[in-house]
């Protein structure tokens, strides 16, 4: 009887860790495809406005396929690369979406909107 939930105990030990290892993990909150060192390049001025719209404009279209939310400050950003290169329309459409999507950065973003409308 001993041998028997002996054999119980490791079966059931066997089977936790099979199925621990099939959990897949959970997908991070944000879908950030590089934003981060995207940033970093832009601080580093190794990179121009122009490229980095391009970069981060294809990280949205890579979210917008996979169904993902883009981190906070990824549309102010985009917006202020905008306006390095005179682009109004771009600049208050990436700032308006960064404050649909943050409803917290309303204020900033309002502020932003307004310094670059003069």
């Amino acid at each position: 009887m001993n041998v028997t939930r002996t054999a119980l105990v490791l079966l059931a030990l066997i089977a936790a860790a099979t199925l621990t290892g099939c959990v897949t993990p959970p997908q991070p909150l944000y879908y950030w495809d590089g934003y981060q060192q995207q940033v970093y390049q832009r601080f580093e001025n190794t990179s121009s406005a122009e490229e980095q719209i391009a970069a981060l404009e294809e990280s949205a279209q890579k979210a917008r396929a996979a169904d993902r939310t883009l981190p906070p400050g990824f549309h102010a950003h985009l917006g202020m690369l905008y306006a390095e290169i005179g682009k109004p329309d771009q600049v208050r459409q990436q700032f308006e979406t960064e404050k649909a999507m943050f409803p917290e950065s309303a204020q900033y973003m309002d502020f932003l909107m307004r310094k670059f409308a003069k």
